[in-house]
């Protein structure tokens, strides 16, 4: 049975408010920022928290459509377009797992040059004047089609002089209302040498470490039809990303919420209805999943699966510091 989205036609944007809860206990640990700490804001009803970032969450929507185990888009997802990157003829990355999807150094910036002139080549005529927005979302729905969902900015100047980028039509934050400070602590015992030198990993290290606890915690997300709408891709395409997008928010929240390791969520509710338009119930991943296949059908012409080679010495820059686990998912995406 085909699912039907006639209740998202006359509606700009898809909303949802959906209620978290630890998975064990009350508290929890929120993301954090170098320099900063928990981003930590006031508003009239008290004290706020961001739990999970918008950049943060956009990785973790793109990692619902891969397979890890076999490096590669998941079975039911086959025929989407992205562009995996060989390195000595092994698997090195992909689209789907870089944060800045196609405009990644792994596809632009190695030595080999074939994609990279290709994907100059179709973005041609886009250097000056107007941006013919609706040829940029076919390009990118040939090469990646994670970039009209998850925003792209393609910076270099060989690409159209650099001005090309197109804004998230998916987002997704997590924040707790009246939050308070758990405040906890440990020591990193060493049994051998207690008072070693700790500069170099010996002795005992006592350490101080803030959770948070929560009246409430609300995963926000907004799927901005009129976007998805305004490329101009035609109805067969348009099916396919909004049903992309009901999926990857589908998996995400029947899968692993755990997003570190303090900080395990599930959803506190039987049913996801959105707040827009009203009543509006998130389908099963297992109809979505089944729709989308003879939806990649109906556009598998339009979209290509590209293999990118980057033999070059990896680069290595300087490493930050990292005082909380788990907070390099806080990587930025280019967006407007």
């Amino acid at each position: 049975m085909t699912l039907d989205l006639s209740k998202l036609d006359n509606t700009h944007r898809l909303l949802f408010s959906i209620p978290l809860v630890p998975l064990q206990g009350k508290r929890f640990q929120p993301t954090g920022f170098p320099g900063l700490g928990a981003a930590t804001f006031q508003t009239k009803d008290g004290q706020c928290l961001l739990v999970e970032s918008a950049q943060s969450m956009a990785n973790r929507l793109e990692l619902t459509s891969w397979d890890e185990a076999n490096q590669d888009i998941k079975n039911e997802l086959q025929g989407l377009s992205h562009v995996r990157v060989l390195r000595n003829k092994k698997f090195l990355t992909d689209t789907l797992l870089e944060s800045h999807r196609i405009n990644s150094p792994y596809l632009l910036e190695g030595s080999d040059k074939t994609f990279f002139n290709a994907l100059k080549a179709d973005l041609g005529g886009l250097e000056e004047g107007p941006i013919d927005r609706r040829k940029l979302a076919e390009i990118l729905l040939k090469y990646d089609i994670g970039s009209l969902l998850h925003g792209v900015f393609l910076a270099k100047k060989d690409l159209a002089g650099g001005r090309l980028r197109v804004a998230r039509a998916v987002s997704a934050f997590i924040e707790a209302d009246g939050v308070r400070v758990a405040a906890s602590g440990g020591v990193k015992n060493d049994h051998v040498n207690p008072s070693g030198e700790t500069k170099s990993g010996f002795g005992n290290v006592p350490f101080a470490r803030d959770e948070f606890t929560a009246e409430r915690t609300t995963l926000y997300v907004n799927i901005d039809l009129a976007q998805l709408r305004g490329y101009g891709l035609g109805a067969d395409v348009e099916r396919l990303l909004i049903l992309l997008a009901l999926y990857k928010f589908r998996a995400l929240l029947d899968g692993n919420l755990r997003l570190r390791t303090a900080c395990d969520l599930r959803v506190d509710s039987d049913t996801i209805t959105a707040n827009v338009p009203d009543g509006y119930k998130l389908p099963p991943l297992t109809e979505l999943a089944a729709d989308l296949k003879p939806a990649i059908e109906k556009c598998r012409a339009k979209m290509t699966v590209t293999e990118v080679t980057f033999n070059d010495a990896l680069k290595k820059g300087k490493e930050e510091d990292k005082a909380a686990d788990d907070n390099a998912d806080d990587d930025e995406a280019s967006e407007d």
